[in-house]
């Protein structure tokens, strides 16, 4: 795709290779901050065998994942803006209908203050809960502890790793020719698409390819990009090689990886571009049986 075809709100913003590995504590305040967005699908959404109800949306103009929109007395969407570091209730337009700056808050006052923007309207602000079916990594902020976004820098810098994503991701699932949409979802809090590589058969399973951008998690301290396959192929079979400085990543699972910290400090969306092009070729023909 051309540039011109791009969301003109969506352009590259540079990313610090440096600062990649010290995204650690933002990551984590952000990931339970979104389960206050993720909750009102749960609470008020079908819920879906995929968990589709749950995943999140990044919307480049407010630089916020967003929640799938909620109909009361009109549509309404909770928000989590990484900087400044807010809960947002949207309108129908995304446009932030309240604020909510977390700066020391707790999840229980800001979970309040959405209760109390759902009874606004007109939804029953019981049904809202932060139970979920799934766990996420632990940090203070999921007991009493404050929220604190004093290390501006460092969501800057996160929200800028959410935003290259998405519109890297939109591009590709676009010109895809089965792709499901560009989501973050809220477990791993990975933002990724599902590309199809071929369908379910009665002698053999769909065959996918994960794409995406995962912030950080117990493989990788820093945010990174990724290709990862279903079914799985053996670790030890014979690889293509990768560009944009990517990596294949071997310890539990097989995948084309790129770290942020491995990224240039120029020419970073072709770099990105590049490694993701190849990995998506490289997995293509790994799940085919086709590697030369």
């Amino acid at each position: 795709m051309t540039g011109a075809s791009r969301n003109e709100s969506m352009t590259w913003r540079p990313l610090d290779p440096r600062a990649a590995p010290n995204l650690v504590d933002a990551r984590l305040q952000v990931h339970h901050a979104a389960q206050l967005a993720t909750a009102l699908g749960i609470a008020y959404l079908l819920h879906e065998p995929d968990d589709s109800h749950t995943n999140l949306e990044w919307i480049a103009e407010i630089g916020a994942l967003a929640s799938r929109p909620v109909m009361g007395s009109s549509l309404m969407r909770v928000a989590v803006q990484f900087h400044p570091f807010a809960v947002l209730v949207l309108d129908e337009r995304n446009a932030a209908r309240s604020t909510l700056p977390l700066q020391g808050e707790t999840i229980a006052q800001a979970a309040a203050w959405i209760r109390a923007r759902i009874a606004e309207a007109g939804l029953d602000a019981s049904l809202y809960t932060l139970d979920k079916h799934y766990t996420i990594p632990s940090h203070p902020v999921a007991g009493s502890g404050i929220f604190d976004a004093s290390n501006a820098a460092a969501f800057e810098n996160l929200a800028r790793f959410y935003s290259d994503a998405a519109m890297v991701l939109e591009e590709i699932a676009a010109a895809a020719p089965n792709s499901d949409p560009v989501r973050c979802w809220p477990h791993h809090f990975d933002i990724a698409a599902l590309l199809e590589v071929s369908p379910e058969l009665a002698t053999a399973p769909r065959k996918t390819i994960s794409l995406g951008m995962e912030p950080g998690d117990d493989y990788y301290r820093e945010p990174y990009f990724y290709a990862s396959m279903y079914p799985s192929p053996s670790t030890d079979i014979e690889r293509p090689p990768l560009e944009g400085n990517g990596e294949w990543h071997t310890r539990d699972w097989l995948g084309a990886v790129l770290p942020g910290s491995r990224l240039t400090t120029s020419t970073q969306q072709t770099q990105v571009e590049a490694f993701l092009s190849s990995a998506v070729k490289a997995c293509t023909s790994l799940l085919n049986g086709t590697v030369r």
